[in-house]
């Protein structure tokens, strides 16, 4: 999965909206970048879903863009890896993704470096 990654992911504890396939998940995010994001939910849409995704970080607008479901996992592995959905951001408006990147950074700040994968 990290052979495909453009941009760095960074860890986070931000919550985010999640809509597709007629339902709604209100659920944590594990590590987010300018591409896409992980949400933890014992729930995930299935792979190849398109979502809005919402998020409200406090300091900025709320971010609005569409994503696709890239994989999902539905039970935590052995290793600890967490039930989810990994999203790939593919519409986002200029104005989100320069709110985006600063969250980002706000993030990078105030948590260590993300290293291992999910």
């Amino acid at each position: 999965m990290s052979d495909n990654r453009k941009h760095a992911r960074i860890a986070t504890h931000l919550r985010c909206w999640c809509e597709g396939e007629n339902v709604t998940l209100y659920a944590r995010i594990a590590n987010l970048s300018e591409g896409g994001l992980f949400v933890r939910t014992s729930t995930p849409l299935a792979a190849g879903t398109r979502a809005q995704v919402r998020l409200s970080p406090g300091t900025e607008p709320e971010i609005q863009a569409v994503a696709t479901v890239v994989w999902q996992r539905e039970v935590e592995e052995p290793a600890g890896r967490l039930p989810g959905m990994a999203l790939r951001f593919e519409a986002i408006a200029p104005d989100a993704l320069e709110s985006l990147r600063r969250v980002i950074t706000q993030q990078q700040k105030s948590q260590p470096s993300f290293h291992s994968p999910l």
